[in-house]
């Protein structure tokens, strides 16, 4: 792996952190609380740090995100929003120009648009990025996007709905779909996780900034964890105050890998670090001229928090159709899901073993996603029995040639013994009408709930 993108990242990170010269109330970083309380300009302040009526819980679910009606800052939103979507379409611009062995795009623009097509018509799949680009960077800006919304004083759930969106139709089935086709676990785990990084870091910011802007009673640590928690966002704000004039109106980013073929014959995985800003005139953008003004207190009695996602992993035994020719196994499982509410939840299941064919012995690798919904009954209760329906795949030998459509129903049971912890124990039944197999699948898993867990 290349490291070469660490200076850069050092030299963005001393921008970002480094002293204002000029008027101390253009300090965004390393401030004290006296002078946060102080600011006159436009605060950011979040949804929790206002005072709400009861009645504005009343259908958690609801979307404020097109209608702001509690006083959410839709012009900051909308302003961002702008800012990364024309920036997204002047890459898209940039790269259609290059060399189609550079870019690996269509050099026309009839075949660009066919080759996006291909790709969202042949889409979802499940993809084989390694896994840190799929569970760690997706995630990471996922929790970017989350937090452009929750800083503008959405809920958690708008923001999260936010996230999705632009996860969704900005980037997988919009600018990536351009070189590829859209991944099944992007469009889950980036807004999913994104939602967990994405309020964990808004509040860490959060709680640094409040305590004068040390960690370990440190300035300079302070200023470091600022940035790695929203850099996008930092590096922004560091240059505008270097400057002294609200230049920068947004920002976004990315992670990216990328095998590079070097002159010997040897391959180089190279690190790609990708922030990229819109600019501004002076004065005139609010998106960016807010202070950290926040209270003390965060505190909120909205039902709905990322303490709805929960992770769990376990096994299940694979008692699979003959016409398979896989003998029956154990095999490790992962889901990520959402429980909505005591009575519905949602979960991405993923199963992959080694086992062997049945005739000839050699070792065959299986894999098995899908996308369920569950519904429980005596939801008040600690013991739940539940039912379970879905839509997923089966694939051998990573081949797309060898994947096959299922179905699935069945049933469980699910012991919520904590606010954060489960357990849960499964049968679903797996059918296929183009190649007419039938799997039943037995599992048993400990789910982990973030957050305040179950409420």
């Amino acid at each position: 792996m290349s490291w070469h993108f660490i200076p850069l990242l050092l030299l963005s990170a001393f921008i970002a952190v480094s002293p204002v010269f000029g008027d101390e109330s253009e300090t965004v970083f390393s401030l004290s609380p006296s002078v946060l309380s102080s600011a006159s300009s436009y605060s950011n302040s979040s949804w929790e740090d206002q005072s709400r009526p009861d009645n504005v819980y009343d259908s958690p679910y609801s979307v404020a995100l097109f209608s702001a009606p509690s006083g959410e800052d839709a012009d900051r939103l909308w302003s961002q929003t702008k800012s990364v979507a024309w920036y997204g379409v002047g890459v898209a611009g940039v790269i259609a120009l290059l060399p189609e062995d550079i870019s690996n795009w269509d050099n026309s623009s009839e075949r660009l648009l066919e080759k996006w097509w291909n790709n969202v018509k042949d889409g979802p799949v499940w993809d084989r990025d390694i896994w840190y680009i799929n569970y760690i960077g997706h995630p990471y800006f996922g929790g970017v996007y989350y937090q452009v919304a929750r800083k503008s004083g959405f809920r958690q759930w708008d923001a999260f709905v936010y996230s999705f969106l632009m996860s969704t139709f900005y980037w997988e089935y919009g600018l990536e779909a351009f070189a590829e086709i859209p991944a099944i676990q992007d469009l889950v785990s980036t807004p999913v996780l994104g939602w967990v990084y994405g309020e964990w870091a808004f509040n860490k910011e959060r709680e640094i900034i409040q305590g004068g802007g040390k960690v370990w009673g440190s300035s300079t640590v302070g200023d470091t964890a600022l940035f790695f928690l929203d850099p996008v966002d930092s590096i922004g704000r560091g240059i505008n105050n270097l400057i002294g004039r609200d230049v920068i109106k947004a920002g976004t980013g990315y992670i990216g890998f990328q095998d590079v073929q070097l002159p010997s014959g040897e391959v180089d995985t190279q690190f790609r670090l990708n922030m990229n800003y819109s600019i501004g005139e002076g004065e005139t953008s609010p998106a960016l001229k807010r202070r950290r003004e926040y209270a003390t207190s965060s505190a909120s009695n909205d039902p709905i928090d990322y303490g709805v996602v929960g992770i769990s992993i376990g096994g299940r035994y694979l008692d699979l159709d003959d016409i398979w020719q896989l003998e029956n196994s154990w095999a490790p499982t992962i889901s990520l899901g959402v429980y909505f509410t005591p009575q519905f939840s949602s979960r991405l299941n993923y199963t992959r073993v080694e086992t062997q064919d049945a005739i000839t012995n050699a070792d065959v690798s299986y894999e098995n996603y899908s996308f369920d919904v569950q519904y429980y009954l005596n939801s008040e209760e600690k013991i739940r029995p539940y039912l379970n329906v879905g839509i997923g795949e089966t694939l051998l030998e990573k081949n797309v040639d060898l994947k096959t459509f299922q179905l699935n129903g069945g049933a469980g049971l699910h012991y919520q013994f904590h606010a954060n912890w489960a357990v849960l124990v499964d049968w679903s039944h797996y059918h296929s009408t183009s190649t007419s197999t039938n799997d039943d699948l037995f599992s048993g898993q400990l789910i982990y709930r973030f957050g305040r867990g179950e409420r």
